[in-house]
């Protein structure tokens, strides 16, 4: 897995001029065609551009479709290139949609959101929720490069970049005591976000070469997740009340933290000084009662699950997380309600 961090057009270039590609298309959404396409274009090939909408509510087959349809029509054998421009979303759908085409084809990463840039673009995860469940139908397969240019967070809405680094805060939360120690003690605004994207893709790439496939120790990245999701899936169909997928995680992060206090794997002292950073940075939600059967119910379709058990990965203390830890329906509803306090 090559991540580089350099100036986007420079790492295109280097990496077009070692390869024959017969075609190339670049997959955007109306967002980053307009901010960060124009970043990029003029070192590109002749290609084919493919727009899809933006938002998490398009991540699905249907717009999988729509992707195939234009690779066909553009005749892309499987000597071509896609090249995915965007947030977590681009990321995951196009690079699903050549890891399918034809068996497979070549792509590359180009994250322009913080959250894809620390999180979604490492790792080889790929895929489209299905049902409203997130990333249901996917596959794990490496893109050729990974491209991150700071450049990019400079296109970024506040909420996108806050969101983004719930994903920073989590790597820290399982990896690096020192590093949560120095994040807490700024604001949003005062991260020094080009140290932490490295910092965050080295944790990242070290978890997933031991284990390329989550099969065991990969699982700690989804610290956060299982809850996390399941709120994010709730929220999903809320309009402008939707929750980002760094502020869904964000909760789940407390959420768990508790169910953690709660079999004694962290004191209290620790669970309040995880809830006071995030309240910090993400301000309260305070998610309905009536919504937590729903919550609890999403949390049965977690990849990690294991049969009829809920599996959760859990901070046995800042820097450090264990995987596979069954939780009940009432300790996933006596976490929200913890939130909520």
């Amino acid at each position: 897995m090559s991540v580089i961090i350099a100036p986007v057009q420079q790492s295109i270039l280097q990496y077009l001029s070692s390869t024959n590609y017969s075609k190339v298309v670049v997959v955007v959404d109306e967002n980053t065609r307009q901010y960060c396409y124009p970043l990029i274009e003029g070192v590109l090939p002749e290609h084919t551009l493919i727009e899809v909408p933006s938002g998490e509510e398009n991540k699905h087959l249907g717009t999988c479709e729509h992707i195939w349809g234009i690779m066909t029509d553009a005749q892309l054998d499987r000597h071509s290139l896609v090249i995915n421009l965007g947030g977590g979303v681009i990321g995951d759908m196009g690079g699903f949609c050549a890891a399918t085409y034809k068996r497979g084809i070549d792509f590359i990463q180009i994250p322009t959101t913080l959250l894809a840039q620390v999180d979604a673009s490492v790792g080889g995860k790929l895929g489209v929720d299905f049902r409203g469940f997130k990333n249901h139908i996917g596959v794990f397969t490496q893109p050729q490069r990974v491209f991150i240019d700071i450049e990019f967070l400079k296109t970024l809405p506040q909420r996108e970049l806050r969101s983004g680094f719930a994903e920073v805060i989590k790597h820290c939360l399982i990896r690096d005591a020192e590093m949560f120690e120095v994040i807490s003690q700024k604001t949003l605004e005062e991260q020094d976000f080009e140290t932490l994207i490295t910092h965050s893709v080295e944790i990242k790439k070290g978890i997933v070469a031991e284990d390329p496939t989550e099969k065991g120790l990969r699982k700690i990245l989804n610290f956060g997740h299982t809850i996390g999701h399941a709120i994010e899936t709730f929220y999903l169909d809320k309009g402008e009340g939707r929750l980002f997928h760094g502020e869904a995680i964000a909760i789940g992060m407390i959420a768990e933290t508790h169910i953690s206090h709660r079999k004694n794997l962290v004191n209290e002292q620790t669970l309040e000084l995880i809830k006071k950073l995030i309240v910090k940075i993400y301000g309260k939600t305070v998610i309905p009662i009536a919504a937590f059967p729903a919550i609890t119910i999403h949390t049965q379709q977690d990849k990690k699950n294991r049969g009829a058990e809920v599996k959760c990965s859990l901070v046995d203390g800042i820097g450090s997380c264990l995987f596979d830890v069954t939780v009940t329906p009432k300790e996933i509803i006596e976490a929200l309600s913890f939130y909520n306090e």
